[in-house]
């Protein structure tokens, strides 16, 4: 978090010269954090390797820690299996296979850290000619790997699923039953034109630079910089430190809103713009306090601060205070939309923010409460 800004959030001191201590974290969020680790293929562990012809081998690795230090840092002891493939193969930028991908992959976190099994991506954007196509496939033939693509063009979406066929490739085409039941639907056919086809451009660069535009704006707005601007945002979060302001902000914005966001700190009234903004565009964040009072004590030690200093910053009665002191901000607001973030994703509650922030600039009545809803 920037630590300017007309609150100035309260941030604990960090300390010159000293090292963070090492911090326990609890099982539930290593066995998470490691089923990721393994799916993105980002980490790779000093453990044993099962490969398919049954033969082991160790990774080798730069780490001087004793194996008791591996046992005591180490909370899952599992046998790794060699990693599968998948293919994601795109005529544009690959980032609707890239994601519909990894939401997906997200339901299989725990077959990733039961069995050990990294899975790992391969992403090959603007594939635009059939010779490469089919190299590529050929190649995920070696390697055992699956194949996704989103290609416009249904002639190459064609010939990918007819080699995927011949190759013995397991394949799914993600943009094609999507495609076929809008025109079903429309009445008319798809134009098979690819993300940078000629007669395009200008209408990616629209919308490229209007995100542009909102990524600047939502930077320059980060933790209640420039009051006077709140009235040109599209949307607005407020909230106490620590419940994910800004990096909601940021997702927001890469989808072209311009959003800022207001810290609520005890003691300090918010600035008055803020109550001139039409409550339907202010989205007050809420979280349960052991949750918060966690996450700030998490803080705090990875910044290595003493130990009066965590404690005006995550001890229970603070953090206690300042939720009753934007609760009752809160209430004093009642347009504006109330949200629970405790245990949710960012790509969640943005979801929930924009869904009402359109419905609510549908409606000619304010946005009510939904604290209980969500």
């Amino acid at each position: 978090m920037s630590q300017h800004g007309v609150s100035g959030n309260p941030e604990p001191p960090i300390p010159t010269g000293s090292s963070s201590p090492k911090m326990k974290i609890s099982p539930k969020l290593n066995r998470w954090s490691m089923g990721r680790a393994l799916r993105s293929g980002g980490v790779k562990l000093d453990r044993p390797i099962r490969r398919t012809d049954n033969t082991h081998f160790r990774q080798a690795t730069e780490s001087n820690e004793t194996e008791e230090d591996d046992k005591k840092t180490s909370a899952i002891d599992v046998e790794i299996t060699a990693g599968k493939s998948i293919y994601l193969i795109s005529d544009g930028t690959g980032w609707t296979a890239e994601h519909s991908v990894n939401a997906a992959l997200g339901q299989f976190e725990d077959y990733s850290v039961n069995r050990g099994s990294s899975v790992n991506t391969h992403l090959f954007s603007w594939v635009e000619d059939e010779e490469k196509l089919i190299e590529i496939i050929n190649q995920a033939a070696k390697e055992g790997a699956m194949c996704f693509y989103t290609l416009a063009n249904p002639l190459m979406a064609k010939s990918a699923k007819q080699a995927c066929d011949q190759c013995g490739v397991l394949s799914v085409d993600i943009l094609g039953p999507i495609i076929e039941g809008i025109a079903s639907h429309l009445g008319v056919s798809p134009s098979g034109l690819t993300r940078g086809a000629a007669g395009r451009v200008k209408t990616l660069n629209d919308a490229y630079f209007k995100r542009i535009e909102a990524i600047e704006f939502t930077i320059k707005q980060d933790d209640g910089t420039l009051p006077e601007n709140l009235s040109k945002a599209d949307i607005v979060l407020v909230g106490v430190s620590r419940t994910g302001k800004t990096p909601l902000s940021t997702y927001i914005a890469q989808k072209g809103y311009k959003v800022a966001n207001v810290p609520f700190v005890m003691g300090v009234e918010p600035p008055r713009t803020l109550f001139d903004v039409e409550p339907r565009k202010v989205f007050a964040l809420k979280i349960q306090l052991v949750v918060l009072q966690a996450i700030r004590r998490t803080r705090a030690r990875t910044l290595g601060v003493d130990t009066q200093a965590e404690n005006n910053y995550s001890g229970i009665d603070p953090v206690r205070k300042e939720l009753d002191f934007a609760s009752r901000i809160f209430a004093e607001n009642p347009g504006w939309a109330v949200i629970d973030v405790t245990n949710k994703a960012i790509e969640e509650t943005a979801a929930v923010i924009l869904r009402l922030y359109h419905d609510g600039r549908d409606s000619t009545t304010s946005v009510p409460c939904i604290s209980q809803r969500y």
